[in-house]
């Protein structure tokens, strides 16, 4: 009997042996596969393989992971504002003013400020905080209903005088009307706009955009340093207005959760597929219009995967977007992920100025930024990621294979340095 006993404990202690190696033997395998092997298209559900070398398997994970924070960050820059600041002894100080609105939304104004506050100080005159017009009859607003007044007029103080109003005795008879090219110079004021401003006294000024690009040129000293400060170091978003983004952003990092909170945005916008700026390249030929199937083939191809979240900057959700949709379903616009209690206010009206500033900073903000239309969107979208360090910017391309390197589509304002941003930052 006491040897059957002992046979029947060593039998149970071998079941509990065999049971232990095979639980841990699961555990091993579950834990090297979580991240899930990818199929044909990168980015896609994979199946487990039931014979496997432990340390390739390591191996792998790491590489994946190392893949993964690539596609996120790219080459990190960390660089700071560098530019001096112009003081206002330099300048021969005139009676004038020079008014001026601002349109379009937010990729504009940054430009439309530049302008002004440089024509201003060459002038010596006095500049007038805009108010801002929206693409639609009617649709206008203070200042300070986006941007933050207090901050604009200390960040130009020493640099150029600026007043919120102009002045009861000034008559709108006596200000010409001026226009001049983006990234305006010396020459051109002293040529087109100072005779202008000396007949009259006073000037409203309007900026066009001959180009879209946003590259560096030629060294202009003291004006690139205005530009600078102007571009990005004055503008920024009102308490209610900043609050509103962060809480945008915040949901959709919320929503990201299997991706470590990261998320892209696609400067993606329906009605614009048609006009004609999208039927080719634009200027630089760097980039076409793509529509929601072809960015959806880009960013599988690049490695993303089905769970990364994407937002569009189209307001509210178009059938087009399907697409997108059935690649990435996490794939959402304004109008699914702004708090309920700021919906009326600020998407109540079409294509209001509020949704464009929403996109724009949104877009600033995001890990990844994929500019699916040329223009002046993207190129002042860049000017601030620069600032922000955010110089993950992937310019979609067709992609003949099943994979490439994300590294290969950098922005060339990127990759080439070239943006009039690194004359701000280093």
């Amino acid at each position: 009997m006491r040897s059957m006993g002992v046979d029947l404990r060593q039998v149970v202690a071998g079941v509990l042996t065999v049971t232990m190696f095979v639980m841990l033997a699961h555990m091993i395998k579950r834990d090297h596969f979580d991240y899930s092997l990818q199929d044909k298209l990168p980015g896609g559900g994979g199946t487990e393989d039931s014979s496997f070398d432990f340390d390739a398997a390591a191996s792998h994970h790491h590489h994946h992971l190392t893949k993964t924070m690539a596609l996120w960050q790219g080459k990190l820059d960390h660089l700071k504002p560098c530019w001096p600041k112009p003081s206002l002894d330099d300048v021969d100080q005139t009676e004038g003013f020079v008014t001026f609105a601002l349109t379009n939304g937010p990729e504009y104004h940054i430009s439309q400020i530049a302008d002004a506050v440089i024509v201003a100080r060459n002038l010596g005159a006095t500049l007038v905080i805009p108010d801002i017009r929206g693409s639609q009859p009617g649709d206008k607003r203070n200042f300070e209903d986006i941007y933050d007044v207090d901050v604009f007029m200390k960040s130009l103080e020493g640099v150029v005088r600026v007043v919120k109003d102009l002045p009861s005795h000034v008559s709108t008879r006596n200000i010409a009307a001026v226009k001049v090219p983006n990234r305006v110079t010396e020459d051109y004021i002293a040529e087109h706009v100072e005779p202008k401003y000396r007949a009259k006294g006073n000037i409203r000024l309007a900026t066009y955009f001959p180009s879209i690009n946003m590259r560096k040129a030629g060294k202009r000293g003291d004006t690139d340093s205005v530009a600078c400060l102007a571009m990005f170091g004055s503008l920024e978003l009102q308490p209610e207005m900043h609050e509103l983004v962060d809480s945008m952003v915040e949901r959709l990092r919320t929503l990201s959760r299997k991706s470590d909170g990261h998320f892209i945005a696609v400067d993606l916008r329906v009605k614009m597929l048609d006009k004609k700026g999208c039927q080719g390249s634009d200027n630089d030929g760097e980039i076409s219009c793509y529509d929601a199937r072809d960015i959806a083939l880009f960013l599988r191809k690049i490695g993303f995967n089905k769970d990364t979240t994407v937002y569009v900057t189209e307001s509210r959700w178009d059938s087009s977007l399907d697409s997108l949709k059935d690649f990435f379903p996490k794939t959402y616009t304004k109008e699914a992920i702004i708090p309920a209690d700021k919906k009326r206010k600020f998407l109540d009206f079409q294509d209001s100025e509020y949704e464009k500033v929403i996109d724009f900073y949104l877009s600033s903000e995001s890990d990844v930024f994929v500019p699916a239309i040329s223009g002046l969107f993207y190129a002042n979208v860049v000017g601030k990621r620069i600032g922000f360090g955010k110089t993950q910017i992937l310019v979609p391309a067709d992609i003949s294979g099943s994979y490439a390197s994300a590294s290969n589509f950098l922005s060339p304002y990127i990759s080439k340095k070239n943006h009039f941003a690194y004359s701000c930052y280093c």
